[in-house]
């Protein structure tokens, strides 16, 4: 079976991806807000002009005002960023950034709470027909 190579976009998205990250992470942006913030995906499209940025907080538990608050400082960056990262991709055009907040994470915890709840269902119905059954042969 073939693995099929990467395309352009991927790579570049990749790369985009880890170069933003180094410069979160040496704390090129100076925002309250984005202290804990780091990208989880880059999605470019073919054409290399548009970039969809995934990323989360670092903090457990994050509320919509602080998801806000760090997608719209992303956003007022977005310019500066592109300006510092440009000259390390080396790419004729720099993509637009988008900012979205990944809820990938919280998707698959919601999931897991389900899973866990049913599964505990589950349990409580496997032993409660066998104490019946128990109970109504003890009584014949």
């Amino acid at each position: 079976m073939r693995t099929q190579k990467p395309n352009r976009a991927q790579r570049v998205g990749e790369r985009l991806k880890s170069e933003l990250m180094e410069f979160l992470l040496r704390g090129g942006l100076r925002e309250p807000a984005l202290v804990s913030a780091y990208v989880t995906g880059v999605a470019l499209t073919d054409d290399l002009r548009h970039a969809r940025i995934y990323f989360r907080l670092t903090q457990p538990e994050v509320d919509a005002k602080d998801r806000i608050a760090a997608c719209s400082a992303l956003e007022r960056a977005s310019g500066y960023l592109r300006r510092e990262l440009g000259p390390r991709l080396q790419l004729k055009y720099m993509p637009d950034f988008k900012f979205f907040w990944d809820d990938g994470f919280d998707r698959a915890a919601r999931v897991n709470a389900v899973l866990d709840e049913l599964h505990g269902e589950d349990g409580s119905d496997d032993v409660s027909p066998g104490a019946r059954s128990g109970s109504g042969e003890g009584s014949k």
